[in-house]
């Protein structure tokens, strides 16, 4: 059954979020995992796109735009369909994709806004009646 992370950071501001999912794939890459990063829209996964290429100096980050072949280790993609990616699900939109089941992991990234607390308070209670194993990280 799917594992379900919710990564709590203490800040309200929302380019926050991309900072967290950029260091989720990256432990998850360096651990081996394939990554699939799923954005609120096309703007943010463009955004978190130019954010991967410099988030480390001194390592790489192989990512791309779903749908893209260079996106088999991470991809970034919108709400489409992550095709063959099963492993580590980061779910940046503010409500539950109806593929994150097919995923062994799903991370959820919470800053302290009144729109994504209040949503992802509500994920995390359709999650919890549906018997999925939570965990809570406080960044």
């Amino acid at each position: 059954m799917t594992r379900v992370g919710f990564y709590v950071v203490q800040a309200a501001e929302s380019g926050q979020r991309l900072h967290v999912a950029a260091r989720l794939a990256d432990k998850a890459y360096a651990r081996g995992h394939r990554v699939y990063i799923n954005a609120a829209d096309k703007p943010q996964a463009q955004a978190l796109d130019e954010l991967l290429w410099g988030f480390r100096p001194a390592s790489f980050l192989p990512h791309a735009l779903a749908g893209d072949p260079q996106s088999e280790q991470i991809a970034i993609g919108w709400g489409q369909d992550p095709g063959k990616h099963t492993d580590l699900l980061i779910n940046l939109q503010l409500d539950i994709p109806a593929f994150f089941s097919r995923f062994a992991r799903v991370a959820e990234v919470v800053t302290q806004d009144a729109t994504s607390l209040q949503a992802l308070r509500s994920s995390w209670r359709f999650y919890q009646e549906r018997g999925y194993q939570l965990e809570k990280h406080d960044l």
